[in-house]
């Protein structure tokens, strides 16, 4: 197993300035270029679970208790748990440390592998995903983070408003199978592109996120 290397389904264009190995994952830290934003990252080696049971309210997996109402999200110590519906949840690991064990209690799955996971945000961000979807990332009915389950570029996936700011800025965290990676990666990319748009890495992503929580 120590020589086992993961590989991203997210390829940038962009060059690396500064890379490192981290779970047996190439973390880009930082590309050159990156620009005043927005910026779109790669967070593929972040781990995230999938949890199914029949009791939710009464647990707290990795240590973060699951919002009651399908569509709330809650976000502890760079974890967010994403309540999905009555007996599901997904569970993000967003911090930089070691890969945390799947937990030996039935009804997990390690979903890491098998799915995108993106951050988008920065300056005109939802002007971005109006491109892409119906879906109001920025609905003032509900308070931050707050998950959707629908279509982003008619794909499929999960989409959570972690931060929704001034003058059409913030960011959300959308992740979608495997195989629509690069076709995800291209349509965003093109949506942005008269935006500036450019991809960035795993520091400017943490800057974002440490600013969020302040």
């Amino acid at each position: 197993m120590d020589d086992l290397n993961r590989q991203s389904p997210v390829n940038f264009e962009s060059r690396p300035a500064n890379t490192e190995i981290r779970n047996h994952w190439v973390v880009v830290r930082e590309y050159e270029n990156e620009g005043p934003g927005p910026w779109l990252v790669d967070l593929g080696h972040k781990i995230r679970w999938d949890l199914q049971d029949g009791r939710l309210d009464e647990g707290k997996p990795a240590g973060v208790p699951v919002p009651s109402i399908p569509g709330e999200c809650k976000l502890e110590n760079r974890i967010l748990v994403n309540r999905m519906n009555r007996t599901q949840a997904a569970i993000w690991h967003l911090g930089n440390g070691d890969a945390p064990e799947l937990p030996a209690e039935t009804g997990y799955t390690d979903l890491s592998e098998a799915t995108v996971f993106l951050a988008l945000f920065g300056p005109k961000v939802f002007s971005i995903a109006e491109k892409l979807t119906a879906l109001d990332f920025r609905d003032p009915n509900r308070q931050t983070p707050f998950l959707f389950q629908g279509p982003f570029s008619r794909v499929p996936g999960q989409i959570v408003t972690l931060e929704r700011g001034a003058d059409r800025s913030g960011g959300i965290l959308l992740t979608c199978s495997r195989g629509y990676a690069q076709n995800m990666v291209h349509a965003i990319l093109n949506a942005g592109d008269a935006f500036g748009i450019n991809p960035a890495g795993e520091d400017r992503f943490n800057a974002w996120l440490t600013s969020i929580q302040a």
